[in-house]
C-alpha cells in the first residue's frame, strides 16, 4: 500500500492517458455496431463501470474479512475507501446502462433480473457508507460495516450469474467458452476502458485511503489534546 501510495500520482496520470486512448478508440476507431448503431459505443464505457463496480465491492469484501480477523486500521480504510469510490462506478454504470437502454429497450429502466441485481449493489454500497457516517465510535462503525460488506457479498454471484438463471433482456458474456461474441474493434476499446477505469479506481480509492488515514490521525491526535486538557 505504501508503495501504491507513492505512485499514486503515476497511476492519477496513466489511468487519464488510458482512458483518453480507449475514448479515441471507442468513439472514433471503432465502427458503429450493424444492429444497434451508435448507441452501442455506451457499451465501451458502461461494461468497464459495471466490472469496476463488482472489482470495487469485493475488495471491500477481501478487505473486510482481514479487518475482522485481525483488526487493523488499514484494511478498514481500504474496505471504506474501495465502497466510497465504487459507489461512484456503481451509480454511474446504472446511468450509462439506463442511456443505452433507452434506444434499445424503449424504456430507461425495467426489472431485470441484471438491473435489479445491480441496484442491489448500490443500495449495499450506500448503506455502508450511511452506517460508517451515523455509528459515531470508530471501531464499531468499522465493525458493522465489515459484517455488512461480508453478508452483502452474495448479491456480486447473482449479478454474474443473472444472464443465467433467468430469462433476461441483457445478453450473455460476449467472452466465454462458446467463444467471441463481439467485434474484435469494439473489444479493443472496451479493453482499453476497462484498463482505464481500474487504473481510475486504485488512484481513486488511494486518494480516500490516506484521506481517512490523516483523519484518524486528526481524530486521535484531537482525544489527545482534550485528555491532556482534562476535558
Amino acid at each position: 500500500m505504501d508503495l501504491l501510495q507513492k505512485g499514486r500520482n503515476a497511476i492519477g496520470l496513466a489511468a487519464w492517458a488510458v482512458l483518453a486512448a480507449g475514448l479515441y478508440l471507442s468513439l472514433v476507431w471503432a465502427p458503429a455496431d450493424h444492429y444497434q448503431g451508435e448507441v452501442a459505443r455506451i457499451m465501451s464505457l458502461h461494461v468497464p463501470l459495471a466490472k469496476v463496480s463488482l472489482l470495487a465491492y469485493f475488495v471491500a469484501f477481501v478487505a473486510s474479512i482481514a479487518y475482522i480477523r485481525k483488526r487493523g486500521a488499514r484494511a478498514d480504510n481500504l474496505a471504506h475507501a474501495s465502497i466510497a469510490t465504487g459507489i461512484v462506478f456503481t451509480l454511474a454504470a446504472i446511468l450509462t446502462g439506463a442511456f443505452w437502454g433507452k434506444p434499445t429497450w424503449n424504456v430507461w429502466w425495467t426489472w431485470d433480473a441484471r438491473l435489479v441485481s445491480f441496484a442491489v449493489l448500490l443500495m449495499l454500497m450506500a448503506g455502508y457508507l450511511m452506517l460508517r457516517a451515523f455509528v459515531e465510535e470508530r471501531e464499531r462503525a468499522a465493525r458493522y460495516a465489515a459484517v455488512l460488506a461480508i453478508v452483502g457479498f452474495v448479491d456480486l454471484p447473482i449479478i454474474h450469474l443473472s444472464v443465467s438463471w433467468w430469462r433476461t433482456l441483457h445478453q450473455p458474456a460476449s467472452l466465454s467458452a462458446k467463444g467471441l461474441s463481439i467485434a474484435p474493434d469494439m473489444l479493443a476499446a472496451v479493453l482499453a476502458m476497462t484498463a482505464g477505469m481500474l487504473l481510475l479506481y486504485v488512484y481513486l480509492t488511494l486518494l480516500v485511503c490516506r484521506r481517512l488515514e490523516l483523519g484518524a490521525r486528526l481524530d486521535a491526535k484531537r482525544e489527545q489534546g482534550l485528555r491532556e486538557a482534562g476535558l
